[in-house]
């Protein structure tokens, strides 16, 4: 009796690596001609063309505008091209094994002061194309949802420190900071000409301020 024939699994491994290749080479042509063209004058056919592949590749690998979109999002807050989990992410790996929440608070401004400003011509594209068009209006809540999602365990992160206010809960700890890190928060600002450093440092004092427990601030402010 002839044994079947097993398929060798280094050829799953070139398959992945080479889908890989695809889906970054295609974000990172989105994200050129989204910079240099804006979201609404970009064609999935240009982003292909640019990439090298076909039209029916971009799909297959990341998706139609929306996807693309969100996908350069995610590869720029994960300051990788492979846009790793955001549980993976540096800063968020960095955050979690900070010992105290000054110090959680401390590198999670710099890395929204860091991030915010270039994800912002993105996600106000996105939401401006969600009055238009219901897919895009399916990424953009998708994308709120997700970043309330995410500062729903940030603020379990800080609770588990013991030095927040006993007073808010953890649903209003993530909705002040979710408030504060949008582009739209950071938008306003730099109408009045705030910057990165200066978007940095008022949010850590926002934070120390509005969440911190008073022996917590009294503790950041002795050292």
């Amino acid at each position: 009796m002839t044994s079947p024939v097993k398929s060798r699994p280094y050829r799953s491994v070139l398959r992945s690596k080479g889908a890989l290749a695809t889906r970054r080479a295609i974000l990172a042509a989105a994200e050129r001609l989204f910079a240099a063209e804006g979201y609404a004058a970009t064609t999935v056919t240009a982003i292909a063309t640019e990439a090298g592949v076909s039209v029916d590749t971009v799909y297959a690998s990341v998706g139609r505008k929306p996807q693309l979109i969100l996908g350069v999002i995610d590869m720029t807050l994960g300051s990788s091209a492979d846009a790793p989990a955001a549980e993976e992410r540096q800063y968020v790996v960095a955050i979690r094994a900070a010992p105290s929440a000054q110090n959680k608070l401390a590198i999670y401004a710099a890395a929204v002061a860091r991030l915010v400003p270039q994800i912002r011509p993105l996600q106000e594209a996105l939401r401006e194309a969600a009055a238009l068009d219901s897919e895009c209006a399916t990424a953009w809540r998708r994308l709120v949802d997700r970043r309330a999602a995410n500062m729903r365990l940030f603020a379990a992160d800080l609770r588990a420190t013991g030095e927040l206010r006993p007073d808010l809960t953890d649903a209003q700890v993530a909705d002040i900071v979710w408030a504060t890190n949008s582009v739209e928060f950071f938008g306003l600002l730099s109408q009045r000409g705030w910057g990165p450093p200066e978007y940095e440092a008022l949010l850590l004092d926002l934070w120390r301020r509005m969440l911190l427990s008073e022996v917590a601030r009294n503790r950041s402010a002795v050292r």
